[in-house]
């Protein structure tokens, strides 16, 4: 998570990416971008927006050595001589056009930006950002002809959010360079993680914390909501982060331990992990620091609604884990020959 407080733009350049499976071609600027105080205003929170409230972080990769990843090197030559902006601004691009293997990656224009003044983790450096524009809106511009107003439609970038991005801060760690990256048009995971930027997750407490809640919520949907239903999904999901938000540590051994109480679902949860960790091509640490900010952002995006066909929703509150044990019951009317829930409680709200 990064502050843009006193952060600025330095460099500012923009290209157009073509596919080379279509038969468009990239077009590149010769100059960096003069900005106007009402462009600029609008453009530097644009940019910076997404990566504000990013908590996850990544480093460079490479199969062989990490000297070779392009964006690696290319980065590497602009903050160490900032006159050679534009021109490896040009590579950047044609690194992008090498990665269209396909006909559905998108054209679109390419900004590429030399910041100052970012802050992360109380040090303030310079950093490079890379986005990529592929959709744009229509708008209606006015304009005056003949004594009369008349309406055109045009096409524009939409200053809500940027489609793909990244940001490379000039600051490293054990494993190098910090990296944030944002993709809204998430089409291709391949395309602007894997094969453009080429990047990893850092080995660190975000990302630990952030795999294993991705388990766990897998697995509560794929494995107890089908099983057992949803009102023990929810249960599992509140008690799994009621368990991260108690604990500096997690131990695997011991969350399987409070979570379950037959060994029969300690196994299911096992032999669950380790699908997962082969289909995400990962390990999952039995012991890692748990990272609260990670916790905070991921308890915000469970749903623990139980949504019934008969058009009521029963939503639970995912503060209170054992609410949906004590006061709510399942059951079936044999009468009616449907299920019900049957809700205690002392006073309505």
């Amino acid at each position: 998570m990064i502050s843009r407080k006193n952060a600025s733009i330095s460099k500012f350049i923009i290209h157009k990416v073509g596919n080379k499976h279509n038969d468009t071609k990239n077009a590149f600027s010769e100059k960096t971008v003069e900005f106007d105080e009402a462009s600029y205003d609008l453009m530097l929170p644009f940019l910076l927006r997404p990566f504000a409230s990013a908590v996850q972080t990544y480093r460079f990769n490479h199969h062989a050595n990490i000297s070779l990843n392009e964006i690696n090197n290319y980065s590497s030559q602009i903050f160490n001589d900032e006159e050679a902006f534009v021109e490896v601004s040009k590579h950047i691009v044609m690194h992008l056009y090498e990665q269209s293997n396909s006909a559905n990656i998108k054209t679109g224009d390419v900004l590429v930006a030399l910041f100052e003044g970012i802050e992360f983790n109380d040090i303030t450096t310079n950093a490079l950002g890379i986005f990529k524009i592929e959709n744009k809106v229509n708008f209606f511009q006015t304009f005056l002809e003949n004594n009369s107003y008349d309406v055109l439609v045009q096409k524009g970038i939409n200053s809500k959010k940027v489609d793909k991005g990244c940001l490379i801060l000039n600051q490293t760690d054990a494993e190098g360079n910090i990296i944030f990256s944002v993709d809204n048009n998430n089409y291709d995971a391949q395309y602007w993680i894997n094969q453009f930027l080429n990047i990893k997750y850092a080995d660190d407490a975000n990302n630990h914390t952030q795999q294993y809640i991705e388990l766990c919520k897998e697995f509560s949907t794929e494995i107890i909501k089908t099983t057992y239903g949803a009102q023990e999904q929810n249960t599992f999901l509140a008690k799994t982060i009621d368990f991260f938000k108690e604990n500096e540590v997690v131990n695997v051994e011991r969350f399987k331990d409070e979570l379950f109480e037959e060994d029969k679902h300690k196994n299911e949860f096992d032999n669950y992990k380790k699908t997962f960790e082969g289909e995400q091509n990962l390990i999952i640490r039995n012991q890692f620091d748990v990272a609260e900010r990670v916790v905070n952002k991921e308890k915000k995006k469970i749903k623990t609604d139980i949504k019934l066909d008969t058009n009521i929703q029963i939503k639970l509150d995912i503060d209170a884990p054992d609410a949906s044990t004590e006061y709510l019951e399942r059951g079936y009317d044999e009468e009616k020959k449907m299920h019900y829930y049957k809700v205690f409680f002392n006073a309505e709200n």
